[in-house]
């Protein structure tokens, strides 16, 4: 039986950690060339702007809703995922295949201009790579690098002021090489599922 806590990984928690004492500062900021979009910075930092804003009550108050069953099969999770309470609310979807794998989703409300906060403490990263999924800005970046281990860090921009967290932990298995990769693929079923419920 799946243990009835779970805990976000320690690399997670020192990210938020860090974000959180570090809101709103602007310790730095993000090489232009090297932002995922081009539809300009939001008012409150360096990050870009979000197309159009998502829905974010489930992110908010039931982020375990970001997925529903046939999502999470599709992902190879256990459904329903369950709430961990760290310094946010997430929600941690477990593997079908192996009890040590997972996914945490949650977002960090503390943190009051979405992924602007996220560019701005890029000197701060281990690793710091733009990406954009779906159309929607994000960022691959930690203050530990974990990739080597099965872990990636993935800030997914939902509206101007929030920013998702997405945290694969894959100790065996097919993305254990990717888990960026398959941070990316998670985040796009969860801005699916956000512009469905909109």
């Amino acid at each position: 039986m799946l243990p009835r806590t779970i805990r976000l990984t320690a690399a997670t928690i020192v990210a938020l950690g860090l974000l959180t004492a570090c809101s709103g500062e602007t310790s730095g900021s993000a090489d232009p060339s090297a932002s995922p979009s081009s539809s300009g910075a939001s008012s409150g930092g360096a990050g870009p702007k979000v197309p159009a804003p998502l829905p974010t009550d489930d992110l908010l108050n039931n982020p375990c809703n970001v997925l529903n069953a046939d999502e999470a099969a599709k992902e190879g999770f256990i459904y329903p995922g369950r709430t961990v309470n760290e310094s946010s609310v997430s929600c941690s979807f477990k593997s079908t295949g192996n009890p040590l794998n997972s996914v945490s989703i949650g977002a960090l409300p503390q943190n009051k201009n979405g992924i602007s906060d996220i560019y701005d403490q890029k000197a701060q990263s281990a690793y710091f790579e733009p990406v954009t999924v779906n159309g929607y800005p994000g960022v691959l970046a930690d203050a530990h690098d974990g990739r080597p281990s099965g872990n990636c860090q993935l800030w997914l921009g939902v509206t101007d002021q929030l920013a998702v967290s997405i945290v694969p932990q894959i100790s065996a298995g097919q993305h254990k090489a990717d888990p960026c990769g398959f941070a990316q693929e998670v985040a796009g079923v969860v801005v699916d599922h956000l512009k469905a419920a909109a």
